[in-house]
């Protein structure tokens, strides 16, 4: 790969976002951030892309904040040395969760911190079974951020994400298969390609829908059942109408495997 700290590649209609800094077990500093949420917010804008993979390059997924960055700004200007937690993390795990588009994580290696954030913002996870995963907020003196505190919960439940944040213990695969996080655990050598067949799967499936499903799930948290029994009416209203469902309906008729257009 080239020197950028994040490289975008286009495979068909999937785009795979991959974290650039094996040396720092892809951390993420300044540029990273900002250079993850720009190719986030194109891949996103990009009709053309109906599905994204995100990853991280040299066996690693991503350690977190790059704490000798982290350092830096504590001693030059403390006051503002969290400012990133809302003006680079915010914006970065939001386009994951709510882009109209479904996004998987290839983790492998290490996964901590913000990096486990990040997995846990993405719709869909391929797990490589030496994955070593850690909350890690704890052990330097910190809270969650990155929405942590709300995704890890809602995978594990509340009684087991107090003690993954608490005692910041690291954890496995599959573990983290086995508590909610993930589906599917892969061997080392295959994360990148499962991976990626993953999200070519999704991206030629009826992406509108699959928005629409993101929106009701992500949603869902804070309705009570009347409100979501309308949401879910409304949903279906609009992709009643979609050229997707149309012709899939046709497709199933006429017993013949559906083609899925995104719209």
């Amino acid at each position: 790969m080239n020197g950028a700290p994040v490289v975008v590649e286009r495979d068909g209609a999937v785009a795979v976002v991959t974290l650039n800094r094996p040396e720092r077990r892809n951390a993420l500093d300044g540029k990273t951030k900002a250079a993850l949420r720009g190719a986030l917010e194109d891949v996103a804008a990009d009709a053309a892309v109906r599905a994204v993979l995100l990853t991280g390059a040299g066996g690693a997924f991503c350690a977190g904040q790059d704490l000798a960055e982290h350092a830096a700004a504590l001693r030059d200007d403390p006051a503002h040395a969290f400012d990133t937690v809302e003006e680079d993390y915010a914006p970065v795990v939001r386009l994951l969760a709510t882009m109209d588009k479904p996004v998987v994580a290839a983790v492998g290696g290490t996964c901590v911190g913000a990096g486990l954030a990040l997995a846990l913002a993405c719709d869909v996870r391929v797990l490589a079974e030496d994955a070593v995963f850690a909350t890690a907020f704890s052990a330097i003196g910190l809270t969650c951020d990155s929405g942590l505190s709300a995704t890890l919960t809602r995978a594990v439940g509340e009684a087991r994400a107090r003690e993954l944040v608490l005692l910041a213990e690291p954890f496995g695969a599959q573990e983290a298969v086995a508590w909610g996080i993930s589906g599917r655990v892969v061997p080392r050598d295959e994360v990148g390609t499962q991976g990626r067949a993953l999200a070519a799967r999704l991206a030629a499936g009826p992406t509108a829908a699959y928005a629409e499903s993101k929106r009701l799930i992500a949603q869902a948290w804070g309705r009570d059942l009347a409100a979501t029994l309308a949401a879910e009416a409304r949903a279906q209203a609009r992709l009643g109408l979609s050229a997707d469902h149309a012709a899939a309906v046709e497709a199933f008729l006429a017993k013949r495997k559906p083609v899925f257009e995104g719209r």
